[in-house]
């Protein structure tokens, strides 16, 4: 071969190598290999097809022919006798036909190439890494002839590159699935949902957002393990796609998705919508052996009425998701200006409680828990309050939304233990009778994987044996097993477990023979009811009877005058905690009140109509 042709090989392969190494997709490379290789090779007609994942050949670049011809060849299978491209494709090697007229696996096209005077065709595959034969090079030619030499090497520097770009389009194409793709469920991912739903044209007619977020999948990592967790993410996700259309549907990250509803331009059709999701996401499934049935929690937003831009209906559907989840977990929720009012609160709270915690006005007064049978106080339960800047001594539930932040939650609970241990180790000292102390836990104290030492420290330090505390937790301790552990080994060292309301939450009977009780404390919605309502007598009684028969203490909370006192204590009732006694109060106070029950054997005498516990 002339150095000049082999300068002008060099020279149109470099070009090439250019375009791919700029950003260059196939199509737009293809075209400039055709185009450059009729060039270095006159009197010849380029083309290049792609072969599809169904073997279909797909015209790519055919700059000397007809719109027409690529037209008639698109969606043609690849076959051992389908032209040279089809041909070569098929068999995976170079087939060459110096005379189209006469050869077989050409007649069905004589047709397509006689008007266009092609009478030779040399066509060669193209193959990915693996193997996989991905597109072909052809030369045509107008003479019956076979290739030259620098004809045959421009086809070989060609393939090559037609191969690079090819795995180079693979990788870019790649790139970008994961880009804007959830590798997981293959739903598009939140950079998808940002670009979709920051475009302009999205908001020229109303649409519908939902933000679903799945209910309880870190119980299910914990419990069942991640390959539960993921499967349960990918089979709502299948429900979501299925329900959303093509790109209808998003994996925002972790058990978080949205739902673009372009067909709902109304809360009606959107909360159609969203009922549709509900039922059909609730089908059961099985992972690991264990039949899951999924639960979702959904906020609904609706463009032009709940905001005008991408961040306020983005942040409308985020409060809205937030507030049904701490609301009516597993429903659906369509967004309320007084949401707003309702997270601007919770905010404001942790702020307040923060503040109290760090200026140390944080304090603990405490109620009595009183022997039924003879009115001496048994123990107390601390309860957190509030000291204001200006005085004033603020309630719990004044605060308690700021509760939902583990942060302020364990917060105040080290430091409820800390007062409450002081005071405790004061009775103590000033030889006052008194059995155990309560502390209230919430679910958000169990996640610190300290809580053994946490609680074990200020007793250790004030000389107390922890056989003195009382855990007060709530039902809904009682529907996540991961808690029953760490409760069993605090046991084990002594601490007494109570279950706080009991009979108004989750629980059932049957919680009782696995969950590590040793007090239950009846809801004083029962107790204020005893006297008057037989259903509510019923319960009350029949709890006193179990508690007895199982082997574990009772408390009746909200107790408020001497009768249901009385008719308590003549029920088997062990313990009594509510007004009647005393309300929640100082330190100061229930010294006195210990000193004064010291010498007590009976149920106060005196009646005092007050207010619930």
């Amino acid at each position: 071969m002339k150095l000049e042709a082999q300068l002008k090989l060099s020279a149109f392969q470099s070009t090439i190598l250019e375009a791919v190494a700029t950003g260059g997709d196939f199509d737009s490379i293809a075209e400039l290999l055709c185009t450059g290789a009729e060039q270095l090779a006159p009197g010849t007609i380029c083309t290049i097809v792609r072969i599809d994942g169904e073997g279909l050949i797909r015209p790519v670049s055919a700059p000397s022919l007809p719109d027409s011809y690529g037209q008639e060849l698109n969606g043609v299978a690849i076959g051992p006798d389908v032209g040279s491209c089809g041909t070569a494709a098929y068999y995976g090697k170079p087939v060459q036909t110096t005379d189209i007229e006469t050869d077989p696996k050409w007649q069905p096209y004589l047709e397509l190439v006689r008007p266009l005077g092609l009478k030779a065709c040399w066509s060669t595959p193209i193959k990915a890494r693996d193997g996989r034969t991905v597109a072909t090079f052809a030369f045509y030619f107008r003479e019956k002839r076979g290739a030259t030499e620098i004809e045959r090497e421009l086809v070989k520097r060609c393939t090559h590159l037609c191969a690079i770009a090819y795995e180079h389009t693979e990788i870019n194409a790649r790139n970008e699935y994961l880009a804007y793709r959830d590798q997981l469920t293959g739903l598009a991912n939140r950079r998808s949902f940002d670009a979709t739903f920051n475009a302009q044209s999205l908001f020229d007619t109303p649409f519908g957002l939902l933000v679903v977020d799945i209910d309880n999948l870190k119980i299910i990592n914990d419990s069942l393990g991640h390959y539960a967790g993921d499967k349960l993410i990918d089979t709502v996700a299948k429900r979501l796609n299925g329900l959303a259309g093509p790109d209808g549907a998003y994996r925002l990250g972790g058990d978080e998705f949205a739902i673009i509803c372009r067909d709902c331009r109304d809360h009606d059709a959107l909360q159609e919508k969203a009922c549709k999701v509900l039922n059909t996401v609730m089908d059961p499934f099985v992972a690991q052996g264990t039949t899951i049935t999924p639960s979702v929690t959904i906020g609904g937003v609706v463009s032009g009425v709940d905001g005008d831009t991408p961040e306020q209906l983005r942040q409308n559907a985020d409060l809205t998701l937030y507030h049904a989840k701490e609301t009516i977990r597993g429903c659906y929720l369509r967004f309320d200006p007084c949401h707003k009012t309702s997270i601007v609160r919770r905010i404001d709270q942790s702020r307040q409680l923060l503040e109290a915690l760090d200026e140390d006005r944080l304090i603990a007064y405490f109620q009595p828990v009183v022997r039924l049978d003879t009115g001496r106080i048994a123990g107390v339960e601390a309860l957190a309050r509030i000291r204001g800047r200006d005085g004033r001594i603020a309630e719990a539930r004044e605060f308690e939304l700021a509760f939902a932040d583990s942060r302020n939650a364990t917060r105040l609970t080290d430091r409820i233990i800390d007062l409450a241990v002081t005071e405790y180790r004061s009775w103590l000292d000033a030889g006052l009778p008194i059995e155990h102390i309560a502390i209230n836990l919430s679910p958000a104290d169990f996640q610190s994987e300290d809580l053994n030492e946490r609680l074990a420290r200020p007793f250790d330090r004030a000389g107390i044996a922890l056989s003195h505390l009382h855990l007060e937790v709530t039902e809904t301790v009682l529907m996540d097993n991961r808690l029953i552990p760490p409760l069993a080994a605090l046991r084990a060292r002594g601490v007494r477990v109570a279950l706080d309301d009991f009979g108004t939450g989750f629980a059932s009977l049957t919680h009782l023979i696995s969950f590590p009780a040793d007090v239950i404390k009846i809801d004083m919605s029962f107790v204020r009811r005893l006297l008057t309502d037989r259903p509510s007598a019923a319960i009350v009684e029949a709890l006193i009877d179990i508690a007895r028969k199982i082997g574990v203490d009772i408390v009746a909370e909200g107790v408020e005058t001497i009768a249901q006192a009385e008719r308590l204590a003549a029920l088997g009732c062990d313990f009594g905690q509510g007004y009647l006694f005393s309300r929640p109060t100082d330190a100061a106070t229930i010294a006195r009140l210990l000193r004064a029950s010291m010498p007590a054997a009976r149920v106060p005498a005196k009646k005092r109509r007050r207010s619930s516990a």
